[in-house]
């Protein structure tokens, strides 16, 4: 597996994963009809537009045959107003990739660039029903609070995690 900056050859790729694993991470979280409408040629736009952004960091992990199997991307929210803080706005991994460690990797990533960025606190928002809330409670993130949120007419409850001490999350990588 080997873990790398995107760029904007990588926004297809990163596509396909986003709508795939969103497909299965959320069945039966969030409406059907919301997941079948998802589209690779929109999230190829969003993903273009997410790696031009400044202040947006996207990475991904190809397999040994050079194919996206996974991305994260972090920075800090428009409405993130602590300073010296940033936000892990996601990583998502084909189902067939998850639970090998390349989520590890990734999340490894991200801290190293939040450490580079000189941020002390990080923020990471997850749906209460996505287990992957787990894998972040596994890496010390601290539940700050939970609030609901409509997606597609579905009322969830969306959890605010935060990290605040780097050192202590890369010292487990």
């Amino acid at each position: 597996m080997y873990i790398r900056k995107a760029t904007f050859a990588d926004a297809k790729g990163i596509a396909k994963v986003h709508v795939d694993s969103w497909k299965s991470t959320y069945k039966n979280i969030i409406p059907d009809e919301f997941l079948k409408k998802l589209s690779y040629d929109q999230r190829t736009d969003l993903w273009n537009r997410n790696i031009s952004k400044e202040g947006n960091y996207v990475f991904v992990a190809e397999n040994n045959e050079g194919e996206i199997v996974g991305f994260a991307d972090c920075g800090k929210r428009e409405n993130n107003n602590v300073n010296n803080s940033g936000d892990l706005t996601s990583i998502y991994l084909l189902k067939e990739y998850q639970g090998k460690g390349v989520g590890k990797q990734l999340l490894k990533q991200l801290f190293l660039q939040f450490e580079e960025l000189g941020f002390s606190r990080v923020f990471v928002e997850v749906l209460e029903d996505n287990k992957t809330r787990y894998f972040y409670e596994y890496y010390d993130a601290n539940l700050l609070k939970s609030e609901k949120i409509t997606i597609a007419g579905a009322e969830l409850n969306l959890l605010i995690y935060e990290w605040n001490n780097l050192n202590q999350v890369l010292s487990k990588f």
